[in-house]
């Protein structure tokens, strides 16, 4: 996956004037080669499925961020596919949250992104306002403030009465029952998309592909972790 994101020039259009609060998008790619046979770009626009996947994945990041703390900034979250092999929705959204964590990090540094009781007024703007400079512990504080829990999500299923975690695409074609759950680093659910592939699972499976999926969330937050870690 290659996640970048970028800040926009201003809110979405429906947003009102004097707006405290923002706004984060996400477009989705498969890129050509990607794919065992060549991907044709979309050049007349997403088709359904990139759509679909595109508003899931920006319909978790937002679950995740508090977008008051961030302020009046829309962020546009680009998900390129690199090497397709099942699972790449949940892949966008994991990566993304990276992408995302680390924005919300410069943007702070910048002085973009600011405490509400620090944020300049209009006029103070059109006046050659400077933005505080925040310590380090304050810029950590408003960054955990902006996102308190980080992200990611994984795909579980069910083939025969073998339950699978993190499903390429052969068992994903393959699979009874097929799952996305999206999640929180301290355990919460944000999204869960199950369904039977021409066939039904009872109450205890969904329990046991939960459970499955809860662990699977558990490694990708500690990955995740790892990782912003060694990032300033």
């Amino acid at each position: 996956m290659l996640c970048c994101v970028t800040k926009e020039a201003r809110l979405p259009g429906w947003f009102p004037r004097d707006a405290s609060k923002g706004w984060v998008h996400a477009e989705y790619s498969l890129l050509p080669g990607s794919t065992d046979s060549r991907f044709r770009r979309e050049r007349r626009g997403a088709k359904g499925r990139t759509q679909e996947i595109e508003r899931l994945v920006a319909r978790s990041l937002r679950g995740a961020i508090d977008l008051e703390a961030l302020g009046p900034i829309a962020l546009t979250v680009d998900c390129d596919v690199l090497n397709a092999d099942g699972g790449t929705r949940c892949a966008s959204i994991t990566a993304a949250n990276i992408a995302l964590r680390l924005a919300v990090r410069r943007l702070i540094a910048s002085g973009d992104c600011l405490p509400v009781d620090l944020r300049p007024s209009r006029e103070d703007r059109e006046n050659g306002w400077t933005p505080p400079e925040l310590t380090t512990t304050e810029a950590r504080n408003h960054e955990n403030k902006v996102i308190p829990h980080d992200l990611s999500a994984i795909s579980v299923g069910l083939i025969g009465e073998d339950v699978y975690l993190d499903l390429d695409y052969i068992l994903d074609s393959n699979a009874d029952v097929d799952m996305n759950v999206v999640g929180t680093a301290d355990g919460k659910f944000v999204e869960v998309q199950g369904t039977g592939e021409e066939s039904t699972f009872s109450y205890d499976e969904l329990q046991e592909l939960l459970d499955m999926a809860r662990n699977g969330l558990a490694q990708l937050a500690e990955v995740q972790a790892a990782v912003l870690d060694d990032i300033e």
